[in-house]
């Protein structure tokens, strides 16, 4: 079969507006692909006993663009096969239950969209320059993410 019509496509997005699973999910599938793997990072409304009202991200965008690109060449060394990927991030005020991370990847069989779609957030999270703020009732703490290489290499 040929697949020249449907080239593979990285669809990275960084945004203030919610995210939608829909339309993350819609851009990566493909008339070639059995499989469209997702993972949804949403709020909670806990972290260790304290009540979190929401979380704020902010991100150095070019940057982090720059890095999510670098995950999907990487994904795409990986497991050849994957078609489309999606990385969508919002970035300000996310609600408790809204999404703050959305990843999609299509491939023709479910085992690499799955395993590419762990590495992309397991890999957003060590190198990716977003960071996160959870606003609890009487407090604020900023988020540092235990995967993350550089917070980890001075300890």
């Amino acid at each position: 079969m040929e697949e020249s019509g449907d080239v593979p496509k990285d669809f990275i997005k960084l945004k203030s507006e919610k995210l939608s699973v829909d339309e993350v999910s819609e851009l990566v599938v493909s008339p070639y692909c059995g499989a469209v793997s997702l993972f949804v990072g949403t709020t909670r409304n806990n972290f260790e006993g304290k009540k979190v009202i929401h979380l704020e991200y902010e991100a150095y965008t070019s940057m982090a663009e720059t890095e999510l690109k670098k995950i999907c060449r990487d994904v795409r060394q990986k497991w050849p096969s994957v078609k489309h990927i999606a990385v969508h991030h919002r970035l300000g005020v996310v609600p408790v239950t809204e999404a703050s991370v959305i990843i999609a990847v299509s491939s023709p069989h479910r085992a690499e969209s799955l395993e590419a779609v762990t590495y992309c957030i397991n890999t957003l999270k060590a190198s990716v320059p977003i960071w996160k703020k959870e606003i609890y009732e009487d407090e604020y703490s900023w988020k540092e993410n235990k995967e993350c290489f550089w917070a980890n290499s001075e300890k």
